[in-house]
Parts: C-alpha cells; sequence; structure tokens
C-alpha cells in the first residue's frame, strides 16, 4: 500500500525541507521524497580531517540575504567572513597584476570601457520587474539577444569584453553567448545589482558558515523527523480526480509509491522536465523545461600546510584569463589551517576538462594557482573536486540558464501551477535567484501557495 500524505515535496534541499517545514507547522501532512542518499541537493560537505571541512556547492551568504542568515541563527550554525584581507591578483592579458580596491590596475581605456558598460547594465537590470522579467520595457529586444552579443554592441575594446566574460563566468558558470541578456538583467536585479554578485565583502561571497553551510539543510532536516524518504528519485508524477472531491496525486519513486492531494517539485526546471507526468503537463511548461540547460562547473579544493599567500599580503582571491580556473578565493578553515584554495572551473574551461582524466584537470587548476600565488602554489598536499556537470540528480550548477527568448515566451510557466502540481526551488524566486537565499525564498512562497489551495 502506498505511504500517502497531504502533501508530497519533490526534493530534500533547502527549497524542500523550507516548504515541509512549513506546510507542517500549517498542520499538514507531509512527506519528502529525495532522490539522494543525503539532503541538502546543491549544497553539501566534504570531510578534511581534524574535525574541518571544505563546501563543495553552494557555501555563501551576503547582505539582505536575511532568510538565510535568520534559519542559519535559528538552527545555531553561526557565519564567519570570508577571507577577504590584503591585495587580489590579477592575471590578464600574459601579465600577472595585484591590487587592493575593487579596480585592477590594467589599462586605463579598459576600465574606462568596462565601467560604462557595467552602469548601463545596471541601469536596465534596475528596470526588469523580478517577478515577472517579461513585462520589462523593451523585454522582447533584451531577449532576443545574448549578453555577448549586447557586451559587442556596448563596449570598444577586446579587454572590456574579456572581463565581462570573466563576470560571467563567475556568476553563471557560463559563456556571455550561453545568455539571454534580459536573463542577466534579471539575475543582476534579483540579488540586488551585478556588481553585489560578483563581490566579496559587502556583496554574495561575504560570509560563510562555521562548520560548512551543509549543516543548514542537515540541521533542519533532523527537526522534520521521519517525513523524509532518501533514495526515493520520482520518476512518475499522475493525477486523478478533481472537482469537488479534490485530486489524488500519485508518485512513483525507486522506493515506491507515495500519494498525496498536492504535490511540490523543487527539481530545477531541467530535471523536473524528466518526470514522466499524467496527463502530460501544458506544452508552454514542457517548452520551457526543454530550453533550461543548468551551468557548467567543477568546484575544485586545492589544499596546502598553511595559507601561504596570506603572509604575502595577498587576500586569496584572484582571477585571470587562462586556461585553468579563472575565479580563486581563500577558502581555508576559520582558524587559518591548513590553507585551502578554492579554484573554480567554469563555462567552456569546465566543459572542456571535464573530458579529461582527473590529472590533466588536475595540473591545469594548479598551473593557473602557480600563475596568481607563485612556485609555491604548485606543492598542495591535497586536491578535491566535484563535478557538478556529472552530478545526475543536479545536471549542473550554479543555477538554470535562460538562452534568447526564453523568458518572453515561456516565463510564466515557472511558477504557475498545473493543478495540484506546484513548482519551487532557488530558479523560481524573485529574489536572489540561483542562490541557497532564493531556495528558502521560493520554500516559503510554495508552502503558502500549495497551504491556500488545499483551504
Amino acid at each position: 500500500m502506498a505511504q500517502a500524505a497531504d502533501v508530497l515535496v519533490v526534493g530534500a534541499g533547502l527549497a524542500g525541507l523550507i516548504a515541509a517545514r512549513d506546510l507542517t507547522a500549517a498542520g499538514h501532512s507531509v512527506l519528502v521524497l529525495e532522490a539522494r542518499d543525503r539532503v541538502g541537493g546543491r549544497v553539501v560537505n566534504q570531510d578534511i580531517g581534524g574535525g574541518k571541512i571544505v563546501e563543495m556547492g553552494g557555501q555563501w551568504a551576503g547582505p539582505t540575504q536575511d532568510k538565510l542568515y535568520a534559519l542559519a541563527a535559528d538552527l545555531d550554525v553561526p557565519t564567519f567572513p570570508t577571507y577577504d584581507t590584503g591585495k587580489k591578483v590579477l592575471h590578464f592579458g600574459g601579465k600577472r597584476g595585484t591590487y587592493a580596491s575593487t579596480i585592477p590596475r590594467i589599462n586605463p581605456l579598459v576600465i574606462a570601457d568596462i565601467g560604462q558598460a557595467q552602469a548601463r547594465l545596471e541601469a536596465l537590470a534596475k528596470k526588469v520587474p523580478t517577478d515577472a522579467p517579461w513585462t520589462a520595457p523593451g523585454a522582447l529586444r533584451l531577449d532576443g539577444q545574448t549578453f555577448e552579443t549586447w557586451a559587442r554592441r556596448n563596449t570598444f575594446s577586446r579587454g572590456a569584453r574579456t572581463l565581462l566574460a570573466l563576470g560571467a563566468e563567475a556568476v553563471f558558470a557560463a559563456e556571455p553567448g550561453d545568455l539571454s541578456m534580459l536573463h542577466v538583467l534579471f539575475y543582476s536585479h534579483s540579488g540586488g545589482s551585478f556588481q553585489k554578485l560578483i563581490d566579496t565583502t559587502g556583496g554574495a561571497q561575504q560570509d560563510r558558515f562555521a562548520g560548512g553551510s551543509a549543516l543548514i539543510g542537515e540541521r533542519l532536516a533532523a527537526r522534520l523527523g521521519g517525513i523524509i524518504r532518501l533514495g526515493a528519485p520520482v520518476t512518475r508524477i499522475a493525477v486523478a480526480g478533481g472537482g469537488p472531491t479534490g485530486s489524488k496525486v500519485t508518485a512513483t519513486t525507486g522506493a515506491g509509491q507515495f500519494e498525496g492531494r498536492h504535490i511540490v517539485v523543487t527539481a530545477p526546471p531541467l530535471l523536473a522536465g524528466r518526470i514522466e507526468y499524467e496527463p502530460a503537463l501544458p506544452h508552454w511548461r514542457e517548452n520551457l523545461t526543454q530550453r533550461t540547460p543548468m551551468g557548467s562547473v567543477i568546484k575544485t579544493q586545492v589544499i596546502y600546510d598553511e595559507p601561504f599567500w596570506r603572509n604575502e599580503g595577498l587576500c586569496g582571491q584572484a582571477t585571470g584569463d587562462g586556461e585553468g580556473s579563472r575565479v580563486v578565493f581563500d577558502n581555508s578553515p576559520q582558524d587559518g589551517s591548513p590553507g585551502v584554495l578554492l579554484a573554480f572551473l567554469e563555462g567552456d574551461e569546465a566543459r572542456r576538462l571535464s573530458r579529461e582524466p582527473l590529472e590533466v584537470r588536475r595540473r591545469s587548476v594548479i598551473d593557473s594557482l602557480v600563475r596568481y600565488f607563485g612556485p609555491r602554489a604548485g606543492k598542495p598536499e591535497d586536491y578535491l573536486e566535484l563535478d557538478w556537470q556529472q552530478e545526475k540528480w543536479s545536471g549542473g550548477c550554479y543555477g538554470t540558464l535562460f538562452g534568447p527568448n526564453v523568458w518572453t515566451r515561456y516565463g510564466p510557466a515557472l511558477r504557475e501551477p498545473v493543478g495540484p502540481i506546484h513548482w519551487a526551488g532557488t530558479e523560481t524566486s524573485p529574489d536572489w535567484a540561483g542562490y541557497m537565499e532564493g531556495a528558502v525564498r521560493s520554500g516559503e512562497r510554495v508552502a503558502a501557495e500549495t497551504a491556500a489551495a488545499m483551504g
């Protein structure tokens, strides 16, 4: 006999766990169906010994992410600042330099060019309604071009276009040509501004969580008790009935069948579209899921006996236009031991190196760290990686990519329920879409929506 509850929740990431928390608090019975053998979704820790961890998925919080900070505080998961003391490194056009401000020491004409382009981007972003980007002024024109096309039309120098491309890789784990310009503007406004998305102190990378961000999901799941079913990937959702008696929803999983009155699907659109639905979803929802790939990223952690770069007056943050990692952070534990450099492989570089053997990837990452931090970076004690492109139950990271004409043609399908089927996940949040904050907000929104539908 199938297990039953008022609401079934697909996915035990932050969105699903928050939805389950709020629905349970409202007096409804809930079952959470999770494909993996753990909770957390795109948030996961990895043990490095000595009671210390590195974060292999989502990890940061920043100003205005109030829901995430409040949740962490409620679960007794304190924060600490991302190491941001000292100079940053930029390896650009074959030359290495360091800088202390937000503006690197490169050709002043390139700086002026990138400055005017970003100012234009920020002004446009403010005009995009984050709850309905397709209604923005000039939405069709903006959505009909890629970020790459816009950058070519709005910059004068190759250097400025390269810097914008580095920004796109850092924020989206994608290339400018993968992204609708309207999506870039929506995403920027969703997080406050494009500058906030790329900043550390005062931006989206400001704080980390003591013990790792995965503790948030783990402690929230512990509070929910026995309502979570791990190893239960949902392969089919069938809806029967309706009318005055309501609907019956049946979810088929690898761990059996589950029944409910409503179901909340928190998987990103790409994975939600791989579930079989009976009856079939409306074509507008199907078309959305066919056009929403995930970003491409390999997250690597390179471990040293100590954070040697700090003694050299460097904060451990680096970026560059060469091969290997183009975005690096100091990811050492709170007490500074051992030293850890977090090196991202993103976009085309992630796709290229994902097809190579581990040793080739490792060498490429370490070579890039040597470019940034000198010979000592070439002698790490350990190297860890997680290729999110290979994660079956994520499909990629950091989040969903909207290419040209997706928002304006299919945007309303992102959140609009289909009968008793409701959609959540960080991609559906108007605020901080793509971030842990967005996941929490989407869980709260969908719980209220579902509870209202049940009366």
